[in-house]
């Protein structure tokens, strides 16, 4: 019987693949990795243990995972352009977690976007930030401007006089105004955190905002979403002041707040890939960037034409990966989700900034993210066919069904991983069989 239930769960595993593959996936915290970096995936890496840093281990045998580990540093810290950058947190949450355990303590007040103006869950009282137990007061969101408004939002800091100010959220159409409020963060001298998880790929490839040269100390973001890699986090910083003997206790709280403070072991096999996918991305990450940005822009555009109601219209609807579409007048974002999953579109349901925070599963909204899209060869002519599907789907009520078999058709010439190593050579959804049964 147990047997069965693995070979079930393997068979499992093999449908959701084919799944994808024919589909078009949307979700825009999700991406597929390269080929070299998959490879890595599946190695002995796997099967063991490091605790601490390079050369200060908790266990012996990892004289090649202290080179993996260097490497991957070094390329992290040559693509953001920074001297300091953590890979060892094992997701955008974990290296969210070591921050908070880092620069804050139970009893702190600190500031950051609500909920329902696409802040991420992490950052809720129910989430990191309310078990670490500090108090997180919101700025004020402007709706048209789809970010933050300035000058209420400065207003706010200079009141509560935070101790870290927060910004960066999961639905992140433009850059957060880091400038804008640069010189009242200084007067409050509040510790800034920039949570770049979902736009770290646009920034490393410079199209988003570079907040680390606009007075951001530190960011955390996720490895897997605009920067195509395996599933995991990343730290990097720019420590406040002047004086090096400073900058390096700042930074060494971070790195305790990583290990011992959030995680153990660091996930070798993961670590590895991600070498790998930051190596990519110095070389193809501009061209990877600059095209995801015209594809949604591109996707915004058809869909609004098409008469949708997309969020951000007055500054062009996006700058980034993803687009948040009002479909209440569509039976709403729950429903219209899943009719497109039934068609093979796969993208979420989304509070809107005007929604009931109370209420996250009967929302407005949808979020769609086109990095995946992108990522296996799709460009802005694609844009419009992909437009046209959502709106078969959500606006003409065709059967899901019906519009899935031109979903599974559309998808055919889209199944190769682009922007790295081996471009256009290797399939973008494989699964490698090791197991003969």
């Amino acid at each position: 019987m147990s047997m069965e239930d693995a070979l079930r769960v393997r068979e499992l595993v093999k449908q959701h693949t084919k799944w994808f593959e024919e589909s078009l996936p949307m979700i825009a915290s999700e991406n597929v990795i390269s080929p070299m970096a998959m490879e890595l995936m599946i190695t002995d890496l796997h099967n063991r243990y490091a605790e601490g840093l390079p050369g200060k281990r908790y266990y012996q045998g990892n004289i090649y995972v202290d080179q993996i580990e260097e490497i991957t540093t070094e390329l992290a810290k040559k693509l953001f352009k920074t001297d300091y950058a953590d890979v060892r947190p094992i997701s955008g949450t974990n290296a969210n977690q070591a921050v908070l355990f880092a620069l804050t303590s139970p009893g702190d007040v600190i500031t950051g976007p609500p909920l329902e103006g696409g802040a991420h869950i992490s950052s809720a009282k129910f989430g990191a930030v309310g078990m670490r137990g500090v108090t997180k007061i919101e700025y004020p969101f402007d709706v048209e401007e789809m970010n933050l408004d300035v000058d209420l939002t400065a207003k706010l800091i200079r009141q509560v006089k935070p101790k870290v100010a927060l910004f960066g959220r999961s639905v992140f159409l433009f850059p957060a105004p880091i400038k804008e409020l640069k010189d009242v963060l200084d007067e409050v001298g509040a510790r800034v955190w920039y949570d770049g998880a979902h736009v770290l790929g646009l920034i490393a490839g410079g199209k988003f905002q570079d907040p680390l040269r606009e007075g951001v100390h530190v960011v955390t973001g996720s490895t897997h979403k605009t920067l195509p890699g395996p599933q995991r986090g990343i730290i990097i910083a720019n420590p406040p002041g002047e004086d090096e003997e400073k900058k390096a206790k700042f930074w060494k709280k971070i790195q305790r707040g990583v290990f011992p403070g959030v995680i153990s072991n660091h996930h070798l096999h993961t670590m590895a890939a991600l070498a790998v996918s930051l190596a990519e991305h110095i070389e193809f990450g501009a061209k990877y960037a600059d095209q995801i940005v015209r594809n949604a822009k591109a996707l915004a555009q058809a869909l609004y034409e098409y008469g949708f109601k997309v969020l951000g219209e007055k500054r062009g609807f996006t700058e980034s990966h993803t687009i948040l579409v009002d479909v209440k007048e569509q039976g709403g974002g729950r429903r219209v989700a899943v009719d497109l999953e039934k068609a093979n579109i796969i993208c979420n349901f989304n509070l809107l900034p005007y929604d009931d925070p109370r209420k996250p599963m009967n929302p407005s909204g949808i979020r769609l993210g086109v990095q995946e899209l992108t990522r296996v060869g799709m460009k802005e002519s694609e844009m419009q066919h992909v437009a046209d599907l959502i709106k078969r789907v959500a606006m003409d009520n065709e059967p899901p069904e019906k519009v899935r078999e031109d979903v599974i058709a559309f998808k055919k010439d889209y199944t190769k991983v682009h922007y790295c190593f081996g471009d256009g050579e290797y399939p973008a959804y494989p699964f490698y069989e090791l197991f003969r049964v």
